[in-house]
C-alpha cells in the first residue's frame, strides 16, 4: 500500500510538473491527475497535501469534487427551489396570468387553457348498426358490470380508475397514426394531434382526481395491472380495426357521461360534500376562484361528451370505406 502511495504521487507530481510548471505571484501551481484539477499551496482543500500536490483516495465510492467555472455551475439553491441555468441555452420564460401573477404550472400553459362548452348534448347515443358495432356496445357494458361492483358509491375512486384508462386510446391511437403517417409519407389530416389532444386532457381529468381522492395501495395496484392489459389490448385492437378500436372508445365515453352525472347527483343530494375545486382544475378549465367540485365534475362530464362525438366520427368515417386524414380532424374540439 505503502509503495502504492509513493509511486501515485511521484507520478502525479512529475504529471503536474509536465503540464503545468510553475506559476506567478499566487504560488506554484501543480496540475493533480487524481483529483483532475489544479492546486494551490496557498490553500487546501478537501484532501491530503504532499509538497503542492494534493491527494486523494481513489478508494472511495463516492465521486471526486471538483472545482467549477462560474459558466459551469448548473444549479443554484433559492429555499426549497433549484433554479437551473441554461448553459445549453435553455431556459423558460417567466410566464404571467392576465392578473401579472406568476404561472404556477409547468404541465400546462395558459394558451392550452380553455372554458369548457358545457351546453353539448349529453344524451346521444350511437345506436350499434353492424355486428361490430354491437361488439363494442355489449363489450362496454360487460366491463362496467366489475367496476361498478367494485366501487359501488365510491364516485371519486371510480372517476379515478376510469380516467387511468380513458388516456390510453387517444395516446395509443396518436402513436400509430405517426407511425404510420411517417411509414407511407403522408400527412394525418390532424387526427395525430386530435387524438394527443384527447390524451392528455384525460390525463388533467386524472391529475384533477388525484387532488380530491387520494388511491389507496390495493387501488394503484389494480391501476397498474388495467393499464397493463388495456394498452396492450387497445394497442393490437388498434392495429387489426381501427374503426372497432373508435367505435369500443365512443361507448366508452358514453358510459364516462353517464358515470359523472351519478357523481353530480351524489353532490347535488349531499352524500358526496361540494368541496372547493383544486387549484389546478379553476386554472385549466378557467373556472371562477369559488369554484366547488360540482363545477369541476361538470365541465369534466362536457370534455368526456366530445371525447365521445370525435370517436364515434372517427368510427363512422372508416366504416364509410375511406382514411381518417380524408377528413379534417376536430383539433381543439372542447
Amino acid at each position: 500500500m505503502n509503495r502504492f502511495i509513493l509511486r501515485s504521487v511521484k507520478q502525479c507530481l512529475v504529471n503536474g510538473q509536465r503540464y503545468y510548471g510553475s506559476g506567478g505571484g499566487g504560488g506554484l501551481v501543480y496540475g493533480s491527475a487524481l483529483v483532475g484539477r489544479s492546486v494551490h499551496l496557498s490553500g487546501q482543500r478537501n484532501g491530503v497535501m504532499f509538497g503542492g500536490f494534493e491527494w486523494r483516495r481513489m478508494m472511495s465510492s463516492a465521486p471526486a469534487s471538483t472545482e467549477k467555472a462560474p459558466s459551469e455551475k448548473k444549479e443554484e439553491m433559492k429555499g426549497k427551489d433549484i433554479v437551473a441555468s441554461s448553459y445549453w441555452g435553455i431556459s423558460r420564460p417567466t410566464i404571467t396570468r392576465e392578473d401579472g401573477t406568476v404561472w404556477p404550472w409547468n404541465c400546462f400553459m395558459p394558451w392550452e387553457t380553455y372554458k369548457a362548452d358545457v351546453s353539448i348534448d349529453l344524451k346521444k347515443h350511437h345506436v350499434p348498426k353492424n355486428f361490430l358495432d354491437n361488439l363494442a356496445y355489449r363489450t362496454v357494458k360487460l366491463l362496467r358490470i366489475p367496476v361498478d361492483l367494485f366501487f359501488q358509491r365510491r364516485y371519486g375512486c371510480h372517476a379515478m380508475m376510469l380516467e387511468t384508462v380513458a388516456a390510453v386510446p387517444g395516446m395509443v391511437g396518436g402513436m400509430l397514426l405517426h407511425l404510420k403517417s411517417l411509414r407511407k409519407f403522408q400527412q394525418s389530416g390532424g387526427w395525430i394531434k386530435a387524438l394527443l389532444e384527447e390524451a392528455e386532457n384525460e390525463r388533467m381529468h386524472l391529475m384533477t382526481i388525484v387532488e380530491l381522492v387520494k388511491p389507496k395501495w390495493y387501488e394503484r395496484l389494480l391501476v397498474l395491472a388495467v393499464q397493463g392489459v388495456f394498452f396492450n389490448g387497445f394497442f393490437v385492437l388498434y392495429l387489426s380495426s381501427p374503426k372497432l378500436a373508435h367505435r369500443f372508445v365512443g361507448y366508452l365515453e358514453e358510459e364516462a357521461v353517464f358515470s359523472y352525472t351519478e357523481y353530480l347527483e351524489s353532490i347535488e343530494s349531499g352524500e358526496t360534500e361540494n368541496v372547493p375545486a383544486p387549484a389546478i382544475a379553476i386554472d385549466y378549465w378557467r373556472l371562477p376562484k369559488d369554484a366547488r367540485l360540482k363545477d369541476v365534475i361538470t365541465v369534466i362530464r362536457a370534455d368526456e361528451a366530445h371525447h365521445r362525438d370525435i370517436n364515434h366520427f372517427a368510427s363512422d368515417i372508416q366504416f364509410q370505406g375511406k382514411e381518417l386524414r380524408e377528413a379534417p380532424a376536430p383539433v381543439g374540439y372542447h
